[in-house]
């Protein structure tokens, strides 16, 4: 495999599937609110075969983006697959018609998730599929206690339609609780500059070998924050988002990036922040903004 090679961030194993630390989030590719088609299907076609010509073989997507949407483009525009590329999916909401997001975590939903996903991409078994917790308070279906929703997870993965699971949106606790059912290859949380509640996870992951991938790596900066982090970006002479990819790939050795965009321009920036390496002074800096 060369994408580490094109990818200075490197590559990491989920499992025993080498991925590029930057992938793709897919969410984007559909329409406003992820609900519906995109503006532009060409476009999406288009980004999403240059973030493969740019190296990257971690695509992270769900078939309720859209819903339905995003797989479809994916398979419309990449398959047959590249044999390295490694597709990763969640399971664990829906949407109505009306773009509401819902728990669906029963035995029976997750499993039809996972079905689903397979069908619309065109494959037999997913390389990782990441469970995400919804909480009781949230709209949807009766609340299935976390350790049965995981036994489900380890059911398909004995059946062969899942290579490795993950959880997203989880506690510490909840991922312990799933590792005691199940091989956790990764975390999915939101995490960035701003939003540290999971710096000890972070850590946990990085020792145990556990991938975690943060989503939102700009969501929740107050303008006095964004203000930081514009200064720094103009001190390198790189974009915000840049700044905040890099920083999060110095945070620790098994963190992974998804960052999504429908701009091609914004893909090759995003991929282009796997080459900075922030000094010691400016990760100070940064660090300061999450306090």
């Amino acid at each position: 495999m060369t994408n580490s090679d094109v990818l200075p961030g490197g590559s990491y194993l989920l499992g025993e599937l080498e991925v590029t630390r930057v992938g793709y989030g897919a969410m984007q590719l559909a329409g406003p609110g992820v609900f519906g088609p995109p503006k532009d299907r060409a476009a999406a076609i288009e980004v999403l075969r240059e973030a493969l010509d740019l190296g990257i073989n971690h695509i992270d997507t769900s078939d309720y983006y859209g819903p339905h949407v995003t797989n479809e483009i994916i398979r419309e525009a990449l398959a047959p697959y590249p044999e390295d590329l490694h597709i990763v999916t969640k399971v664990g909401g829906r949407r109505d018609d009306e773009g509401n997001w819902l728990r669906a975590s029963s035995p029976d939903e997750l499993r039809q998730a996972v079905h689903d996903n397979l069908g619309r991409l065109g494959l037999e078994a997913m390389d990782v599929v990441n469970l995400r917790f919804m909480p009781e308070d949230h709209a949807g279906g009766p609340a299935t206690p976390w350790e049965e929703q995981v036994e489900t997870m380890a059911a398909l993965q004995q059946e062969g339609l899942v290579r490795h699971v993950g959880v997203s949106t989880v506690s510490s606790e909840q991922v312990a609780q799933a590792r005691a059912i199940v091989p956790v290859v990764c975390v999915q949380n939101h995490y960035n500059l701003a939003h540290r509640e999971d710096d000890e996870l972070v850590d946990l992951c990085a020792r145990e070998g556990i991938g975690f991938t943060s989503f939102f790596p700009l969501g929740g900066f107050s303008p006095l924050q964004s203000g930081a982090l514009d200064g720094v970006a103009q001190t390198i002479g790189a974009t915000p988002l840049q700044v905040a990819l890099a920083w999060l790939l110095q945070r620790s050795p098994t963190m992974l990036l998804i960052p999504g965009t429908s701009s091609v321009e914004h893909l090759e920036q995003n991929v282009a922040a796997a080459t900075l390496e922030l000094p010691s002074d400016l990760v100070a800096e940064l660090d300061a903004i999450g306090r």
